[in-house]
């Protein structure tokens, strides 16, 4: 096996507790994905602005019959991924959707405060923190994250037509770039960190953003049943699909993403200095994602977001990402109990269900990356995000 150096001491813990699931995450640090590097070194020759527009184009087609003047490679790529995989089974995404708005209030505290964090504790930082896409342009990165976590969780969202759709791809795309500058940049150490953006760290990826935040939503208080819990993994499995994790690394239920997480944290190496750097700016750029600029509150709540992190990822993984030290008993219980007497309030004056989950669902919105002229397609240009175009 060509294993990354970086993995040789992970690979024989992980081997001892599942040699079949740590080979195939091994082999998966090797690989990109084909298809879109492909398309990737096509649209290099047209540019920045012509490579956007021929994106808009073929994100936009209607039909095939609009994807006929545009370069083969493009069209051969977008007809392939309208076709849905047999198991997608967009009926069945309504328990999830309905589950993810109920319970909006507490997702954006438990992506950022627990699965953004453990995400980034792995080799992903690498790619993130050279670029600098978090460490420079936090805000509006992780506005866009959260801009397509809305749009995913919308009925119809993940329909061809559907923003949620279009967002997964764009996704994709923007990690094929990414790839081909880090694979032509001095920064990056192929022999030690494999294929930069890897096919096994969108895989580990999306496990985290499925499996990993409903374990999070519910020690934070959320409240779902068996249905709702299976229908929010689908929804992200087929999200995962779009964004181009191949079927061999991509989940099928919660059980088999909780084993390719825990596996996959066994293979990682201990946090280096580019995790706890990236740890720390995910948590400080919270409270300016909700809009609080004013430096003191700013501060105030973004203490208060490490205790709930540290909380969630607990205290072993805290201590490697330099964590302020803070105690954690009983903070989680205490976050619940909020929750529950939020519920008990609402179900007790039902006239504040509506005016509540209106204000939820705007405050999401808020948080999201929303940009007026629509989705861009614009891709970056530079390996470093101060010399890269808006994209």
């Amino acid at each position: 096996m060509n294993m990354p150096s970086d993995y040789l001491p992970g690979y024989e813990r992980a081997r001892a507790v599942d040699p079949d699931v740590t080979s195939r995450y091994i082999e998966h640090t090797t690989l990109g994905d084909p298809e879109a590097d492909e398309l990737m070194e096509a649209l290099a020759d047209l540019g920045s602005e012509g490579s956007r527009q021929v994106l808009q184009l073929a994100m936009d087609a209607e039909s095939p019959a609009d994807l006929r003047e545009l370069p083969p490679v493009v069209r051969d790529f977008f007809e392939e991924i309208a076709v849905p995989p047999d198991w997608v089974d967009f009926a069945a995404y309504t328990p999830g959707i309905r589950m993810f708005h109920r319970n909006s209030r507490l997702v954006l505290g438990a992506m950022v405060g627990g699965t953004l964090v453990e995400g980034f504790s792995t080799n992903i930082s690498k790619s993130f923190f050279i670029t600098g896409r978090v460490r420079d342009q936090g805000v509006r990165r992780l506005k866009q994250n959260n801009r397509h976590m809305v749009e995913i969780f919308l009925p119809g969202g993940m329909q061809r037509s559907g923003d949620g759709w279009k967002l997964s791809v764009r996704i994709r795309l923007v990690h094929a770039q990414v790839r081909r500058l880090l694979n032509g940049s001095e920064d990056w150490d192929h022999e030690a960190w494999g294929t930069p953006i890897s096919a096994a760290h969108v895989g580990y990826a999306i496990t985290a953003f499925s499996a990993r935040l409903l374990k999070h939503l519910r020690s934070l208080g959320a409240v779902f049943d068996e249905e709702e819990r299976a229908s929010f993994l689908q929804v992200w499995r087929y999200s995962g699909y779009l964004m181009g994790i191949p079927e061999t690394i991509l989940f099928k239920d919660e059980d088999e993403a909780l084993r390719l997480y825990d596996i996959g944290t066994l293979c990682e190496p201990d946090p280096e200095m580019e995790a706890v750097a990236m740890a720390s700016a995910l948590v400080n750029s919270a409270p300016l994602i909700i809009g609080i600029d004013e430096p003191e509150e700013r501060q105030r709540l973004a203490k208060y977001v490490f205790t709930i992190s540290r909380a969630l990822i607990g205290n072993k993984l805290a201590d490697q990402l330099h964590y302020p030290k803070s105690p954690t008993r009983g903070v989680l219980a205490w976050f619940r109990m909020q929750e529950r007497y939020h519920r008990l309030l609402y179900r007790l004056f039902p006239k504040r269900v509506q005016a509540s989950s209106f204000s939820r669902f705007t405050s999401l919105l808020d948080a999201s990356g929303y940009d007026e002229a629509g989705i861009t397609y614009a891709l970056p240009d530079h390996v470093h995000a101060e010399e890269s175009s808006r994209w």
